[in-house]
């Protein structure tokens, strides 16, 4: 199958590399030269614009988005659809919000281009791992597909699926980001209070490393954790500040629309909030308010 990949940052470029791997042609764009020629150099095709992606791929076409959710999917999408016809398929691989991908799926149906959305776990070790694919959108188009799915996941039977209609890829990839908050921040603070108890002496990464095997608490993330405390075990280097993709205060706004109680991942975005604080007003007002009515002081910095 002919695949047009749009969007070749490190991502998008080992998504094209996996797919080409499986036996299917791709051709990538990006509209920086350096991406082009990285996947070149790999024996890829590159077009050197939409125009040329969409006229080197024979119909119907396919077209897969790693760009950046929000507005860059919107401006791709509104250069792709005069180019495109009835039949062919755009596929949204990246971090959209849901609800912009139900919306982007009824413009292309108005215009007969079926449009899936994919949530897409498996980051930078997705090219020798598999990546999971949780694919929304109509049925039909998901199994014409299906060879996609089956060469970008772990196995062709496993690792990816058709979730439900337009929309629920990126939902489902949304509460995943949302767990994912949560199992970070329970490690974060397990190792926190173990390397705290000076007395003990305790070697983090050693416990990291045994908790690995055996353990009821092992998993993917503790696997990256424990390589991480091997390699560097004070974490010298690394500024205490932790991004957030916006998929976490997704989820967060998603539990309260829907009455569900959400205090682990609730307070695990707050914390990714919180360590960007370097001069935090409300640790200023706490402490003056417990010299006010306690009289316990306050440093002065």
């Amino acid at each position: 199958m002919d695949i047009g990949m749009i969007g070749l940052g490190r991502m998008g470029a080992n998504m094209a590399r996996r797919l080409h791997q499986g036996g299917h042609r791709v051709v990538g764009f990006d509209p920086g030269p350096a991406a082009r020629e990285a996947l070149q150099a790999d024996g890829l095709e590159t077009a050197q614009s939409l125009e040329a992606l969409v006229a080197a791929l024979p119909a119907p076409r396919v077209l897969w988005l790693m760009v950046p959710a929000g507005a860059p999917v919107d401006a791709t999408l509104e250069a792709l659809r005069p180019l495109l016809q009835p039949g062919d398929a755009v596929v949204d691989g990246g971090n959209s919000r849901y609800q912009d991908s139900q919306r982007r799926a009824a413009a292309c149906r108005q215009d007969g281009i079926d449009f899936l959305d994919c949530g897409t776990s498996g980051g930078i070790w997705g090219l020798a791992e598999g990546y999971s694919l949780m694919v929304g959108g109509d049925a039909a188009a998901a199994a014409r597909l299906a060879p996609l799915f089956q060469a970008l996941a772990p196995a062709p039977d496993r690792g990816w699926g058709h979730v439900g209609p337009s929309g629920a890829g990126h939902f489902a990839k949304m509460i995943h980001n949302g767990i994912e908050y949560g199992m970070m921040q329970a490690y974060a603070e397990g190792f926190a209070i173990l390397q705290r108890k000076e007395s003990l002496a305790l070697d983090v990464a050693q416990l990291a490393e045994i908790w690995r095997h055996g353990s009821v608490v092992r998993s993917w993330l503790l696997d990256l954790g424990a390589e991480a405390l091997q390699e560097n075990p004070g974490l010298e280097g690394i500024a205490p500040y932790v991004a957030d993709s916006g998929e976490g205060r997704w989820t967060v706004a998603e539990a309260i629309e829907l009455d569900v109680s959400a205090p682990v991942i609730t307070l695990s975005l707050l914390e990714r909030l919180r360590s960007r604080e370097k001069d935090s007003f409300a640790d200023k007002m706490l402490a003056a308010l417990r010299d006010r009515f306690g009289g316990h002081g306050v440093k002065r910095g």
